[in-house]
């Protein structure tokens, strides 16, 4: 079971109140978790990636084990701690401007 915590835009949209538990087969990677966390909640397709080339959104960032994971290859394997559900996998909201 891998925990994913949502900003609140997009627990609204889901309309989840907490944390998100997802069952995905094999060894999470980032694109798993996606694809289970958009089969689970179709609202959410393309809030955090292009619809079309499936990269992550430019104000959208990936932490775990307090990581920046954003930056790495979708299909690496997400850390141990998120594997096993004693971590969750954090998705946030980036802001800009000034």
């Amino acid at each position: 079971m891998i925990r994913v915590v949502l900003p609140v835009h997009l627990r609204t949209l889901a309309q989840v109140g907490g944390e998100v538990q997802l069952d995905v087969a094999g060894t999470p990677t980032q694109r798993s978790v996606l694809d289970a966390l958009e089969a689970s909640y179709p609202q959410l397709r393309g809030t955090t990636r292009d619809h079309v080339t499936r990269r992550r959104r430019p104000f959208i960032r990936f932490f775990a084990c307090e990581r920046d994971l954003s930056n790495e290859s979708p299909d690496t394997p997400l850390p141990e701690e998120v594997a096993k559900g004693d971590e969750p996998l954090l998705v946030v909201g980036a802001m800009a401007g000034g």
